[in-house]
């Protein structure tokens, strides 16, 4: 990635959002979004975004958390945006996107800002498990913790079998091939989609599809949203192949289709764009210039290390272990994220999450709540962020 980069032009930027580059004493050059003034001893909020994202998706929500009195802090994550210090290299070293070296990442920024802790952690969609594993880590730094879109079941046990398997769980699942092989038996055969965003092909399917890299987005991120009418989630039964296919393709995909050719088919009409509040095309351009100069294999990565069995490695470190912190999830009623992985939202309720504050889902959003419904979005997080206060 080019180290010589300008910092997100505040002419894309809403009013009270700026940007700037840190060194994050973990490798990195963070391009880093903030909102509300850096005083000492002011509160301070950390948010952590998913894929295909980037700190540009809080901006929505930035200036209004910092206007409660927060100074509001979002970076581009490893592998992400106007971030540099990362390999794209397919054949490199997986290492850095280990989970325990994203939170390294976190701690290692709010190091460089001079600051010891944060009031909460904040993370969407893969940004979730970054916040739920920092919130496990380092209770201390992260003093509570709100997750969105994808629900923390808890770390990944210790195989107590007299043949050392591992317990059948979602978190391991994801490295097991069975399940895949499974998928590709059902009529018609099917894939996960974590799967195919781990292999080689994955990137420069996305980066030089037929419809272009703007239109590709415009229509995941529709497909994924509350505007498709098809969005009805619920509980799934188990994590089998039968159980998994009947979630949407852009989770459970055609095996013969990339996922740009999963989503085309859905491509919103001219119509249902031009009245896209929550992303206008200019916005839209943003996603779709960053990563036309970036590609996508920097947040694939992560998705190599979740299905590799990296980030179940690294979170039996705390086996056993409950997020204690101050909880909450907030969600979009019409996102399959929340039950993509059958079992979780339900642990997270029940012992992952020792103090859950909150939990909730929110009408008239799908995946992307924050952006989809940011005034809902705000009044849950001060909701929850107000049970802390004395």
């Amino acid at each position: 990635m080019s180290d010589h980069l300008n910092p997100l032009s505040p002419d894309v930027l809403p009013a009270g959002i700026r940007a700037r580059f840190v060194a994050n004493n973990n490798g990195l050059k963070v391009h880093l979004l903030e909102s509300g003034a850096p005083t000492s001893g002011k509160q301070t909020l950390l948010l952590l975004h998913g894929f295909p994202e980037l700190a540009y998706s809080w901006r929505r929500i930035m200036p209004a958390l910092a206007d409660a009195g927060y100074h509001v802090i979002a970076p581009d994550q490893r592998g992400y945006g106007r971030t540099t210090g990362w390999s794209a290299d397919y054949d490199g070293d997986l290492a850095p996107f280990r989970i325990l070296n994203l939170v390294r990442d976190q701690l290692g920024l709010l190091a460089a800002l001079g600051k010891t802790s944060v009031d909460a952690v904040i993370g969407h969609d893969f940004g979730s498990p970054v916040a739920a594993a920092c919130a496990l880590a380092r209770p201390d730094v992260f003093r509570a913790v709100a997750l969105m879109s994808a629900p923390f079941a808890g770390p990944p046990s210790w195989p107590f079998a007299s043949d050392g398997s591992p317990a059948p769980t979602s978190a391991t699942a994801l490295a097991d091939p069975g399940l895949g092989e499974a998928l590709s038996r059902l009529d018609p055969p099917r894939k996960h989609y974590q799967w195919y965003y781990s292999t080689r092909p994955a990137n420069a399917d996305m980066m030089h599809c037929d419809q272009g890299l703007h239109d590709f987005l415009r229509a995941y991120y529709h497909h994924k949203s509350a505007d498709w009418p098809a969005n009805k989630p619920y509980p799934l039964a188990a994590w089998d192949a039968t159980s998994l296919a009947v979630l949407p393709t852009y989770y459970v995909m055609h095996k013969d289709q990339d996922m740009p050719a999963t989503v085309a088919p859905e491509m919103p009409s001219t119509e249902a764009i031009t009245t896209c509040a929550w992303l206008p095309d200019a916005e839209l351009a943003v996603y779709a210039s960053e990563y036309g100069r970036t590609g996508f294999q920097g947040g694939l990565q992560w998705y190599r290390c979740a299905t590799g069995g990296l980030f179940t490695d690294d979170l039996k470190t705390f086996s056993g272990r409950a997020i204690e912190v101050p909880a909450a999830f907030i969600s979009g009623k019409s996102d399959w994220g929340t039950y993509q992985k059958p079992g979780d939202f339900e642990a997270m309720q029940s012992h992952a999450c020792a103090d859950l504050r909150l939990c909730e889902l929110v009408d008239g959003a799908g995946h992307w709540v924050q952006q989809e419904q940011p005034a809902e979005t705000i009044r849950l997080l001060l909701e929850f962020l107000g049970t802390m206060k004395p």
